[in-house]
């Protein structure tokens, strides 16, 4: 019922209104959107699908946004999320850092691929004067315990 009768007497039969908020329906919402961002969230990050070789190494900390070169196993060259031909690496680098040759890079490579390929990347971007240049690597699942 929307609200209850008044008490006998004036106004017998009428409505008052309901002061109480009913919040059930609100945390079904909520909940329902924290599930749904829980699950969308992994799906945003920017990359391209390769099988990083496992590590047991420590986790390094970050300080700003990295940029990232991918090798796929097919032997491709990403730059973020767009394929790029090896020659227009540096330039790409270069024009998205506005030439801070500190900005860090981070170096994807799949298992599949030749260890030179990597290094050819790489080389190609310490010739572009970059000096922070990183290899990534998936963390063993015992790797984030240990000291």
């Amino acid at each position: 019922m929307a609200g209850a009768l008044m008490g006998p007497g004036k106004g017998r039969g009428r409505y008052r209104a309901m002061a109480d908020i009913n919040v059930t329906p609100l945390v079904d919402v909520m909940l329902v959107l924290l599930i749904v961002f829980m699950v969308t969230a992994p799906m945003l990050t920017s990359g391209v699908n390769v099988d990083l070789p496992k590590t047991d190494s420590k986790p390094i900390n970050i300080d700003s946004a990295p940029l990232t070169v991918t090798i796929t196993a097919d032997g491709k060259v990403h730059f973020q999320d767009e394929e790029i031909a090896l020659p227009d690496l540096v330039a790409r680098l270069q024009a998205i850092s506005q030439n801070d040759l500190s900005r860090r890079i981070f170096v994807r490579g799949d298992q599949a691929i030749p260890y030179g390929q990597v290094m050819q990347v790489m080389s190609t971007i310490a010739q572009g004067g970059f000096t922070k240049v990183a290899l990534l690597a998936q963390q063993t699942p015992g790797a984030a315990a240990a000291p």
